[in-house]
């Protein structure tokens, strides 16, 4: 279904040609991303982009902190993806032990009484460079005002494997199946409070958050610490420097003592393990918004699409690949979705490879930003192999479609995903 581009999509899109032309005005700073990579950029968006859809480190130790049982996940390189099998009964919010794990390279283990939030750059009153910065500690944050919010967290790559296995087609990346998300309640501070006790100025533009991980190495290339700009006004807007997760202290893996929570957005921009954050007046750029977390591909402008923000709409089955079901007895099937752009406010389901369709009966008061769970009363009669199917619809008018735009990077896969069961 083709829907319009959100009002709050072409803005976000104005603003990353408009930041392009600062740059190459000479009044944006690109950190880690050369010239020619930028002209590119500038060209491509020229044309008309649509947006789709450590001081403080103790030790870096090898991979992941948390156990990894294989009946909760499937361990991919430095990452580690939920099955979703695991997620049944679990109740609304994805427990710390269960949350998948995106990694670009090790969890640090971080100590808070160590730790510090730098905030510098010329978009603060008196701060123009790292060496004068304004600083906050664990306890300084902690002091502050502090707020909730349920949010799910998902890599933009979830579902990249669909691309290959569903339609055929090649992408780069981690071969993810569904579980690269996981929804939580988080409490911590606003970011824009934090940001005007520093002094913020009228004219910023951007703010870089950046981890305390180590350097990302690409390519034979280090890219440095992962850092992502978010425009100002979306800094100021309903994003959090969270340090609990669902009641507890923040993991390790999960970005202990302190990560940024962007909600709707693509992972990336949550920032784990944040140790500084630059306040600039003029636009920024880094490989996290050039290089990745584009599309890329013949559907897409030569450059790429501007920098990827909200997420894709999705639906998963609470199953396993391959379940069987016997013949002839009521069983009800569970499973959740969610979007980047709304609420999610009816499912439907197919139990025949997609020739019919049914509703099913929502179990949460649909809410943006997280997902909704859902059910269906189902009686297989005919022994055999068949796929399940569960379609989302959202607030902004989104529904998945049968078939996904593909971008080279595998992002945003947004199609209806083909679970295959069997009836015995």
């Amino acid at each position: 279904m083709s829907v319009p581009t959100p009002p709050g999509h072409r803005l976000e899109t104005d603003y990353d040609r408009r930041r392009l032309r600062q740059w190459l005005a000479g009044e944006a700073k690109a950190d880690g991303v050369t010239r020619r990579r930028l002209l590119t950029l500038l060209a491509a968006t020229a044309a008309g982009t649509a947006l789709v859809s450590p001081r403080s480190a103790r030790a870096a130790v090898a991979g992941i902190v948390k156990p990894l049982p294989p009946e909760w996940f499937i361990e991919r390189g430095t990452n580690a993806e939920t099955r979703w099998e695991a997620l049944r009964g679990t109740g609304r919010n994805t427990p710390n032990e269960k949350f998948f794990v995106r990694n670009h390279t090790a969890t640090p283990v971080l100590d808070a009484d160590d730790w510090r939030l730098r905030l510098w750059g010329s978009g603060l009153r008196g701060t123009p460079g790292e060496d004068r910065p304004v600083e906050f500690g664990y306890d300084d944050l902690r002091a502050l005002p502090a707020v909730s919010r349920t949010a799910f967290v998902e890599c933009a790559g979830n579902g990249r494997s669909y691309y290959t296995t569903q339609q055929g087609e090649t992408v780069t990346g981690t071969a993810w199946t569904l579980g690269a998300i996981g929804a939580a309640h988080w409490r911590g501070v606003r970011l824009s409070d934090v940001l005007r006790r520093a002094g913020l100025l009228p004219h910023a533009v951007d703010v870089q958050p950046r981890g305390l991980d180590a350097e990302y190495v690409s390519g034979g290339e280090s890219l440095g610490r992962v850092r992502r700009p978010l425009p100002l006004a979306k800094a100021l807007d309903d994003v959090l420097l969270a340090y609990e997760m669902n009641g507890e202290r923040l993991p390790y893996d999960h970005g202990y003592p302190v990560r940024v929570l962007v909600p709707s957005w693509v992972g990336i921009a949550s920032i784990k393990w944040v140790g500084d954050i630059e306040v600039s007046a003029q636009p920024l750029f880094s490989p996290w918004n050039t290089t990745f977390y584009r599309l890329f591909g013949p559907a897409h402008p030569e450059g790429g699409s501007a920098p990827l923000t909200r997420q894709a709409t999705k639906s998963a089955f609470e199953l396993a690949d391959g379940a069987t079901f016997p013949a002839g007895r009521v069983h009800v099937l569970h499973g959740r979705s969610w979007s980047g752009a709304g609420a999610v406010t009816r499912v439907d389901v197919s139990t025949d490879g997609g020739a019919n369709w049914r509703p099913a009966r929502l179990h949460d008061r649909p809410r943006a930003g997280t997902w909704t769970r859902w059910s269906l009363s189902w009686r297989p009669e005919e022994r055999g192999a068949t796929d399940l199917l569960a379609r989302a619809t959202d607030t902004s008018g989104r529904t998945q479609p049968d078939v996904a735009v593909p971008n080279t990077q595998g992002y945003l896969f947004d199609a209806v995903v083909r679970h295959p069961v069997s009836v015995v």
